[in-house]
């Protein structure tokens, strides 16, 4: 099991002033959202505290002990920040998408190259990586290029709700297809449509995988100012042995140095001892 560390302080400030966790810089519009990814790189949509990595639950908190409480209807932080997030996707000037491990994940324009190569999925490999459900999902999106939730499920003939469901997470973690819009009234649905579409220059520009590990660590390691054993690849949904070669690929380069096994740090910043990591539990 992965342990559950006790940040050092000097680290936890870096990263309140980098992920907006503090309360004189709150996002509270749209726009700030959209600054707040591009400067991050890429952020979880309504993760809390107790999920490492920027979000942007928690920078509409403007703390970093933010929890999401259990009735999140009434909760105004989380409304608030479901708003924004319908906002971005209306605005579409950011990529908003279930990623890896169907996490729902905003990327800034900068990064969705570097997503692309790690995750995405290449026409010629689509018989193959993809299930039916997707496979047909993805048929009729090309032929139609926005559809309803439900029209989606209607044309592609799919009966089977958890069939249908697998298919549009496949579609959305292979960066194939995106929300383009929500409607609330008469019923509640998103518009889906061809990722290409709205992002087409950053999803066709090839990038070699090595260098998109790397730069989606160097994107990490700038807002977290340090980043522990497993955390990278907790956040990003990147294997372990990856997460270590885009951090060593940025010790090799000087952006950053390692201070123990798993443990790398901005070189601009002044060293800390890592001694002071305590483990909770293993």
């Amino acid at each position: 099991m992965l342990a559950i560390r006790e940040i050092p302080s000097e680290v936890e400030e870096y990263r309140d002033e980098r992920w907006r966790r503090e309360g004189m810089r709150q996002v509270e519009s749209a726009i700030e959202a959209e600054r707040f990814i591009e400067q991050v790189g890429f952020a979880a949509c309504l993760t809390d505290s107790r999920r490492p990595g920027p979000s942007l639950y928690v920078a509409v908190c403007g703390r970093r002990d933010a929890v999401m409480p259990r009735n999140v209807q009434k909760d105004p932080e989380a409304s608030l920040t479901w708003v924004l997030k319908d906002e971005i996707i209306k605005r579409g000037k950011v990529y908003y998408a279930k990623l890896a491990r169907g996490k729902a994940t905003f990327v800034a324009p900068r990064m969705i190259p570097h997503f692309k190569a790690v995750w995405g999925l290449q026409r010629a490999d689509e018989q193959r990586a993809l299930s039916r459900s997707a496979q047909a999902i993805l048929r009729v999106l090309r032929r139609e290029w926005e559809m309803s939730t439900s029209d989606l499920r209607e044309a592609s003939g799919i009966r089977e709700r958890s069939a249908f469901n697998r298919g549009m997470d496949e579609l959305q973690a292979a960066m194939l297809m995106i929300p383009s819009e929500v409607y609330y009234q008469p019923k509640f649905t998103y518009i889906w449509t061809l990722a290409v579409g709205r992002f087409p220059d950053q999803l066709r520009k090839r990038v070699n995988r090595d260098i998109a590990m790397r730069e989606i660590a160097r994107s990490f390691l700038a807002g977290a100012g340090t980043t522990f054993r497993g955390e990278l690849a907790r956040v990003t949904g990147l294997s372990r042995p990856e997460a270590g070669r885009g951090n060593r690929a940025l010790v090799a380069e000087g952006y950053a140095t390692v201070l123990s096994s798993g443990v790398y740090q901005l070189c601009q910043r002044p060293p800390f001892d890592p001694r002071t990591l305590r483990s909770t539990f293993e």
